[in-house]
């Protein structure tokens, strides 16, 4: 759906364009035919001009319209087609020459068809383009067919005549050559019908454009701005798994599983998509990496898909901003006025292994080892200190290490804390806390 709402935007500003080239185009006619045409024969011209004017420029107006519907497109064209015809074949009762209508076949002016044509070919829209076509042709045909059946047209075919013969009857103004008919409006429908191929094959591809904008579009609900654009530029950036120090961030709530067992699940789902929303919001704001949510909790990455110079002193931010931004919403929300809702948040820092996991028929792009499972033990480990944040003495120094002027301010507000024995490790964890 958001595909085809793109893509039709796309149409009714290329169908802008093709308005203004075309109100362009005709006031270049205009002094043309000044120069051309004795006077007053431009007069009849000009009130052509205007109407293909007000019908070009009414035409987008229409499709901008909401009462306006796919069929009055197809009006518009074929009112157009009628009007060229009409301008091409119906004598100018300006102009004091007394030559027969049939004459006006031998202008040449069938040609115009095709200028009117290529205008459609703006809108991505084949089978417009194929109507107009139709539209040009039906036209033609039945305007000629209107002049063959005059009395006195000439359009016996030459084939068995002299040269003599055949040449008079071709001098005689009233004569009709059908077979060049037949050829114009024949030619008329292949080239209709291979431009809407053209068209055809340009709708998918800016259907492919509108897909892959809104999948890089994705990738940025996941992924830091300049993440997500080399994601997309590059074809599989992870068919082989690669190892690097990273960050790695957990946040929890604290009391939910009480909290949401006395409210409604709109509420509870209300109140998720708050919180979620603001941690996400943090950890883009820090350069990092949604991973996924769990629950009521989220994991984070920082130096994922790519390591940077600054990726433990933006997960030490992240975790600052989301334990204070949190309290401000907590403060304001009307849905945790009741009960106790904490958030809890653990950071570590270490070597990571990144790729792609799964079978062939669903992959999933997943960050694991031991920096996840400790970082995720950190953040449970806040309920036994008594504290909101807990910061590993290995991010730590790695903040430190990256030496960015911010980083101090953000280091001053973590407090000592004794060493931590987390589940799984067989030595405590130092660590510092954030009361």
């Amino acid at each position: 759906m958001e595909t085809q709402h793109s893509l039709k935007s796309e149409e009714l500003a290329a169908q802008k364009t093709a308005m203004i080239g075309r109100s362009i185009a005709l006031l270049v006619i205009a002094p043309l035919i000044t120069f051309l045409a004795t006077w007053p024969g431009p007069i009849f011209y000009y009130v052509l001009l205007v109407v293909f004017l007000v019908l070009g420029w009414g035409s987008w107006k229409v499709a901008n319209a909401k009462w306006g519907k796919p069929w009055h497109q197809y009006v518009f064209v074929t009112i157009d087609f009628m009007l060229m015809t009409f301008a091409l074949l119906y004598p100018n009762p300006f102009v004091p020459l007394d030559y027969p209508p049939q004459f006006a076949l031998r202008y040449g002016s069938f040609i115009f068809y095709f200028v009117l044509l290529s205008g459609l070919a703006y809108v991505y829209q084949p089978r417009l383009v194929l109507w107009g076509g139709i539209s040009a042709a039906a036209s033609w045909f039945v305007a000629t067919a209107w002049l063959i059946n005059l009395p006195d047209t000439v359009w016996r075919q030459t084939d068995e005549l002299s040269v003599e013969a055949a040449l008079e009857i071709i001098a005689q103004p009233t004569f009709i050559n059908i077979d060049v008919i037949i050829q114009e409006v024949v030619v008329l429908l292949i080239v209709s019908g291979l431009l809407a191929l053209a068209v055809k094959r340009s709708r998918m591809i800016a259907l492919r454009q509108a897909q892959l904008g809104r999948e890089r579009e994705n990738l940025g609900r996941y992924f830091p701005r300049k993440t997500a654009k080399m994601l997309a530029e590059r074809v599989d950036p992870f068919s082989t798994p690669s190892e690097h120090d990273a960050a790695v961030l957990f946040a929890d709530l604290v009391g939910f599983t009480t909290w949401s067992n006395k409210h409604s699940p709109a509420e509870t789902i209300e109140l998720l998509r708050e919180v979620h929303g603001l941690l996400a919001r943090v950890v883009f704001r820090n350069d990092g990496t949604l991973d996924k949510f769990i629950g009521d909790g989220m994991m984070a990455t920082f130096g994922t898909p790519e390591p940077s110079e600054r990726d433990a002193s933006n997960a030490l931010a992240a975790m600052i901003e989301m334990l204070e931004k949190f309290e401000e919403l907590k403060a304001n929300s009307n849905l945790m006025q009741s009960g106790n809702i904490k958030l809890a948040v653990g950071v570590h820092y270490g070597p990571i292994v990144m790729g792609n996991i799964g079978s062939e028929e669903r992959l999933e792009f997943a960050v694991l080892g031991d920096t996840v499972n400790v970082a995720s033990r950190l953040e449970g480990a806040t309920r036994q200190v008594g504290c909101r944040g807990l910061a590993s003495n290995a991010l730590i120094d790695a903040v430190k290490k990256e030496s960015h002027p911010e980083s101090s301010k953000h280091l001053s507000k973590l407090l000592h804390q004794s060493p931590i024995m987390l589940r799984g490790l067989s030595n405590k964890m130092e660590a510092l806390k954030l009361q």
